[in-house]
Order: structure tokens, then sequence, then C-alpha cells
């Protein structure tokens, strides 16, 4: 039996998600991800105009005249969550950390996708794999993957990227949508990203507080690294330092994102303390355009 105060924060995060997903995203998930994939429904004779790579050789050759394929949309799909639950979802300069962001984030994909009449599933990893939720519909299934969300406790502290690529390339047979939510604050996991990429519909979702790529000017200050426990002194006084600690982020994140660009991946955005419906929207309508 769930505590009377995890249940009230679980309905407080479905009446909030669920009135994003009806009222600010309604019909956008339909658009963006309908018919993902398609399957082999029937030939019939070539008409003028039609396409001709969907000309059927075997039957055409057979009937002595052209026929094409017809295809029909795949009417349910898997979506995946896999979220990152690194020490460093810990941090938030504002009003939310990143884990909590994710949390709502999560949350509200859960929901559409359900609203669209499709499965979901979470994994959540660190430097190893957490936990892991197989897709399943309806309102009860969402109910516990936010549960997951919010009351992990992690036994690992790194990230590995690697890992829940490989785990998510065991799990899931058949073609998925696949929302990779993280800070991204890892590296060697192209090789993965590229395989994953060939079967499943891989979105980056990048995670990130606005202190993580700008340092203010507050003195001397003791940073340590939520993932390695390594402290070091910084002063913030130096221009040159905060300089050198926002060129730092800028290369890796220009490095981040040029690897999306390669494996033509599109990815979202989102900021700690700030509103990510503008964002999902963006995305959705680029899909839908791209579609």
């Amino acid at each position: 039996m769930l505590p009377r105060e995890i249940i009230k924060k679980i309905r407080r995060i479905q009446i909030h998600t669920t009135r994003i997903v009806d009222e600010l995203l309604a019909g956008q998930w339909d658009s963006a991800f309908r018919g993902s994939g398609i399957e082999f429904e029937e030939v019939r004779p070539y008409q003028y105009g039609d396409d001709v790579r969907a000309i059927d050789w075997n039957v055409t050759a057979r009937s002595g005249r052209p026929y094409i394929k017809l295809f029909k949309e795949e009417r349910e799909v898997a979506v995946m969550l896999l979220v990152d639950q690194s020490a460093s979802q810990g941090m938030g300069s504002h009003w939310q950390t990143k884990r909590e962001q994710v949390t709502e984030l999560g949350a509200t994909l859960a929901f559409s996708a359900i609203k669209g009449n499709d499965r979901v599933g979470l994994t959540l990893f660190t430097d190893g794999i957490e936990k892991f939720v197989p897709p399943r519909k309806g309102t009860r299934h969402v109910l516990r993957i936010i549960r997951e969300l919010l009351y992990c406790e992690p036994v690992g502290r790194g990230t590995n990227l690697t890992k829940a690529l490989d785990h998510l390339n065991r799990t899931a047979r058949r073609r998925s949508i696949v929302f990779l939510i993280s800070d991204f604050q890892d590296s060697g996991y192209e090789k993965a990203l590229k395989v994953a990429r060939r079967k499943h519909d891989i979105i980056p979702v990048v995670v990130a507080d606005e202190r993580e790529v700008k340092m203010p000017n507050v003195g001397l200050v003791r940073l340590r690294d939520a993932e390695t426990g390594r402290m070091v002194t910084f002063d913030t006084f130096s221009r040159a330092n905060r300089r050198a600690y926002e060129e730092h982020a800028r290369q890796k994140m220009e490095q981040r994102d040029a690897l999306f660009r390669r494996l033509s991946l599109d990815p979202i955005h989102v900021y700690t303390g700030e509103d990510f419906v503008e964002s999902l929207q963006k995305f959705f309508h680029r899909r839908e355009k791209h579609r």
C-alpha cells in the first residue's frame, strides 16, 4: 500500500500532465507519430500517376500487366522512455531539479502515447539498468511509470548511455519510438546510438540546467561532480575562468549536437525552471511537417 503523500504527488502529476495533453498537445501526437510503421496490405492494377517505385515486379511479371503494392499504417506502436537517473539529475538552480523536470516530461509523453492508443514502457538507467517496465496500455500503467520516475532509488551514480541503448536493442524486438531522456554527460556511446538508430525511431531529449552552461560571478565556490564526487575550488571572480567554463560547456554541446546531426536525429532541448510544453509543440510541428 502506497503512503498517502506518495499517492497525492502521483495524482497531482497525473492531473497536471493530463491537462497538458488534452489542452495543449491535443492531436499533435497522432499527427507526429501515427503510421510511423507500415505493413503490406494488397496489390492493385497500376493507374496513371501512381508512384512507379511501388510497382510489385513479381506480380507484374506473372500477370503481364503492372501492379503496385498498397500499404496500411500500423495503428499501434510501442513507445519506450529511456530515462537517465544518474546523480547529475539532482542538479537544479531554479525551482526544480532535472529529475523533477524529467518526471513531468516523462508523464506527459506517457499520457500522450496512451491517448493515441499506443503502448508505453520505461527503462531507468545510470551506469547500469535500474528498472525495466515493458510497454503496456492504460492509465494504471502510466501511473506506475510515474511512480517509478518519482521514487526510483538508483544504485549507480554515473551515466552509461551505451548500456541503456544495448538493453533497448535486446528487449525491444519490434521497431519502437524511443525517447532517450538524459543530460548526455557521457562519451563513447556513438556506436550504440548508431545501432539503435537503424532499428528504432530515436528522439534525444536533452535536459539541462542553466548553471551547467553559464557561471555567474559569485566569488570562490566549491563545486562537486555529482557522479564522481570530485571536488574543485572555482574562482568565479575571474572573467577568464568563467569564459573557460562556458567555452568547455559549449564545446561539449557542439560535439553532442554534431553527433545528432550525423545520425539525422532531431533532439528536444529542455531546461529546468522552464515550461517544456513549447519545446514539445515545436518538435511535434517539425515532425508533422517532415512526415
